[in-house]
């Protein structure tokens, strides 16, 4: 199942910054910017990009950390960080890595926040768990973690057309998470925010650290 779900999304990298735009109605990244500029750091911060894609949110994040700071995006599949180093060449303080969202390759208190933007939904079983337990153990303490997810639509026959193709993914789970995430977020975190990025089809999960 993981090798058809990596060839899935390297198959998908093609498609998916035109997918996010049209399920966010977010075409100019305003949603990703307002991600960036809700994080509680300085220039010369470090910050994880989990799940990072093709690389949408990683240059907000470099404008917000600045040339002293770093900034590091993972994702398990080769065509997504294929698509996102033709992204982020010209960033020299941008790097990647390919790795497990629940294996991360990285000591302990390294970075000073981690972002996660329209993909922890998509981690399945017990992937999600394993996530947050690897995102406390890598972010520094008193440290953030954002998460951004589509929200679920009003609208019924979008929202049906939303849980199945969650559903068709094999994320029963992820289902689950996203009725009760304040919940299951606040079992890792000390404190949990919600808040809503411009044109209310996205949501950010603001997590401190305790």
């Amino acid at each position: 199942m993981r090798r058809v779900r990596r060839a899935y999304y390297n198959k998908f990298s093609k498609y998916y910054d035109r997918f996010v735009a049209l399920h966010s109605r977010d075409t100019q990244g305003s949603a990703r910017r307002f991600l960036a500029d809700r994080l509680p750091v300085e220039n010369g911060a470090s910050v994880l990009d989990l799940c990072t894609g093709t690389a949408s949110l990683l240059s907000h994040l470099q404008a917000k950390v600045g040339r002293d700071g770093q900034v590091v995006g993972v994702d398990f599949s080769h065509g997504m960080l294929k698509v996102a180093r033709e992204k982020t060449r010209s960033f020299p303080n941008v790097h990647l890595v390919e790795a497990d969202a629940g294996r991360l390759p990285f000591a302990a208190s390294t970075f000073d926040a981690v972002t996660c933007s329209h993909a922890f939904y998509e981690l399945k079983g017990e992937t999600q768990g394993r996530a947050l337990r690897e995102i406390v153990r890598v972010v520094k303490a008193r440290g953030t973690f954002l998460m951004m997810e589509h929200d679920v639509p009003r609208n019924a026959l979008v929202r049906a057309l939303f849980y199945l193709r969650l559903a068709s993914m094999g994320a029963v789970r992820a289902i689950a998470f996203l009725r009760h995430e304040q919940e299951f977020l606040e079992r890792y975190f000390g404190s949990v925010e919600k808040v809503a990025p411009p044109g209310g089809r996205s949501k950010v999960m603001i997590c401190r650290k305790h």
